[in-house]
């Protein structure tokens, strides 16, 4: 499996909107789940949200509650990460990454791993 990332780039406002998409190509996506990760300068790569393998079922990061929503069209091996009221903490590179299974916060149960985008927002 192989993971695109994209959306990111650029420079958006606080309290502004971004969509982050990630496109898998493989078999196995549909029988996957998916995560996005995000890692600020200076800091460790932390989980931010998932989706089980059918869509059905999605879990947020505290801080991104009810301003993230995670979503995906396997008919185009795509998962979107809608991003509202963008916050200057949320700046980070955001990566997705896929696992069989249930989805995980654990970055280190993710088997295959997108390139990342690099989301900014400024105060």
């Amino acid at each position: 499996v192989q993971l695109q990332a994209s959306g990111g780039g650029g420079l958006v406002q606080a309290g502004g909107s971004l969509k982050l998409s990630c496109v898998a190509s493989g078999r196995s996506f549909s029988s996957s789940a998916t995560g996005w990760f995000r890692q600020a300068p200076g800091k460790e790569r932390e989980f931010v949200a998932a989706i089980n393998y059918s869509g059905s079922s999605a879990y947020y990061e505290d801080s991104v509650k009810g301003r993230f929503f995670i979503s995906r069209d396997n008919a185009k091996n795509t998962v979107v990460l809608q991003m509202n009221s963008l916050k200057p903490e949320d700046t980070a590179v955001y990566y997705c990454a896929t696992r069989l299974g249930y989805y995980s916060e654990d970055e280190s149960e993710y088997d295959y791993w997108g390139q990342g985008t690099q989301v900014t927002v400024s105060s």
